[in-house]
């Protein structure tokens, strides 16, 4: 991940030029007209707390790894599986993100290498994610606080109470990306403060020999890959606001540089004050218990703060990823594969459709359960990560020349060689899923099959009006299916 920093200047200077009978237009060469709206561009102290919340906010939500496999795999885990999952991800986001720095992300990805229905159905599958995804912070805002506030337990209460932060939470991001991506740095640094604080008082209660406890025959490996999976994915997630952000080509692959390493602390440290302070009891390490541990190392006051902090970092982590999904459906809008009306912007130069869209679906899961949300969501997520793996590699393969501001440091073979580890670990989690989660997960990926082809029927029958950004730089390419990059 050092080489985020360096490399940049270096690749910016490769042109575009002729390859496999393809010819390209240089991205840095197409003179953009001139936009329709007018607001302020994220710059990268914001960027990286938005990366921090769409992949973590914390954390909260942890815990449940050592309910799964005690806290030696907790623990390894959180230091491992970013190797395997994060930073491929992470570099793939860098490389891919500033070569196409526009809103829509990995669908332009995926569409340029594979064409423009494998785009809409990367697109599908991780808008899908992202907004089952969204409908977990609901969930753990109330769980975090229903131990000081009973009627947060069930019932109609519970669910008012969810409804009226989606909204306010929903306002916000209409409001605009810069002061959501400074409300996400205050919250960020309000939501990590007391584990700094728990820390210090955990100091003279902690036992080492307590982080090497573990049993191989007890582990629910399903619910560990799952919480693991969840933590430490959605890196590419920032990838849909990369038309927002101020010179994307440079600040795009630092941001997720420190995010990355903001994230591990952000885990890591906690679990170890957490397993290495209090005597371990597996059962009770459920979403909301380092509540319980401040309440214990600190007292009430700590306990109030570590709530308070996860509330605030649920509300962090939804109003990113709804800032991504949102922007996400703009830049697919922009590209011509969404009817015309979700391109168009608030005053504020927000998504107002999209944000609408993904309220929406947020609200129509928020009923179910916390596992029920994080299996569902990874196994979509799984699908739209096989097709930006492949998207990756084919264009290293097609568009070699292609200018790529930050370029990982490894050629095609090395490309592939990356992309390993993370597909099998991709497998692995599918094979752990469910019946029900797989059944409906399916569902869902075969409703994004048939909706392409309606869109364009719709389209030729001009029941929905579809048009491409003339501003947005594109390809031209001579296969229709192929690498058929950015069509016009």
């Amino acid at each position: 991940m050092q080489k985020l920093r360096n490399t940049g200047n270096r690749q910016a200077s490769v042109a575009m030029g002729q390859s496999d009978g393809v010819e390209y237009v240089n991205i840095n060469e197409v003179p953009p007209s001139p936009r329709l709206h007018t607001s302020k561009k994220v710059s990268i102290l914001p960027l990286i707390f938005l990366i921090f919340y769409e992949v973590s906010g914390g954390p909260f939500g942890v815990e449940d790894s050592v309910k799964a496999a005690g806290p030696l795999l907790a623990l390894l885990g959180f230091l491992v599986f970013p190797l395997i999952w994060s930073v491929p991800e992470a570099l793939i986001t860098a490389e891919m993100g500033t070569m196409f720095p526009e809103n829509g992300g990995y669908v332009v990805w995926v569409s340029s290498a594979l064409g423009d229905y494998w785009g809409f159905q990367q697109g599908w599958m991780k808008w899908l994610s992202g907004v089952i995804d969204n409908a977990l912070y609901p969930v753990m805002f109330l769980d975090y606080l229903r131990s000081g506030i009973p009627a947060l337990d069930g019932g109609l209460f519970r669910a008012a109470a969810a409804l009226g932060l989606t909204v306010v939470l929903t306002y916000m991001n209409y409001r605009g990306l810069t002061i959501v991506g400074w409300v996400a740095v205050l919250l960020g640094v309000f939501s990590l403060l007391p584990f700094l604080v728990m820390g210090l008082v955990a100091i003279p209660q902690l036992e080492p020999s307590r982080w090497f406890v573990v049993n191989l025959h007890n582990i629910d490996w399903n619910l560990y890959l799952n919480t693991l999976f969840w933590n430490l994915n959605y890196w590419d997630s920032i990838s849909t606001l990369a038309g927002e952000v101020d010179n994307p080509k440079k600040t795009l692959p630092k941001a997720l540089f420190y995010a990355l390493i903001l994230v591990v602390l952000g885990y890591f440290l906690p679990l170890l004050v957490g397993t290495g302070a209090v005597p371990l009891e597996r059962d009770l390490w459920t979403d909301g218990y380092f509540s319980d541990i401040a309440k214990m190392l600190g007292g009430v006051w700590l306990r109030w703060w570590i709530q308070g902090a996860a509330a605030l970092s649920n509300m962090g982590m939804f109003v990113a990823e709804m800032s991504s999904d949102s922007f996400q459906l703009l830049g697919m809008a922009e590209r011509g594969m969404l009817p015309e009306f979700f391109a168009k912007r608030s005053r504020y130069g927000t998504p107002l459709i999209g944000i609408l869209f993904s309220a929406s679906g947020v609200i129509l899961l928020s009923w179910l359960s916390f596992q029920e949300i994080v299996a569902a969501e990874n196994f979509l997520y799984c699908f739209g990560m096989i097709l930006e793996f492949i998207a990756f590699v084919r264009l290293r393969m097609k568009c070699p020349a292609a200018s790529r501001p930050y370029k990982i440091p490894t050629g095609t073979v090395g490309a592939i060689i990356m992309c390993i580890p993370p597909t099998i670990l991709i497998c692995v989690v599918l094979a752990l899923s469910s019946f029900k989660v797989a059944a409906l997960s399916l569902v869902a990926v075969a409703v994004g099959l048939v909706l392409q082809p309606c869109l364009i029927y719709a389209e030729k029958k001009r029941l929905m009006k579809f048009s491409t950004s003339a501003d947005l730089p594109h390809f031209h390419g001579s296969e229709q299916e192929g690498i058929e990059s950015l069509i016009e």
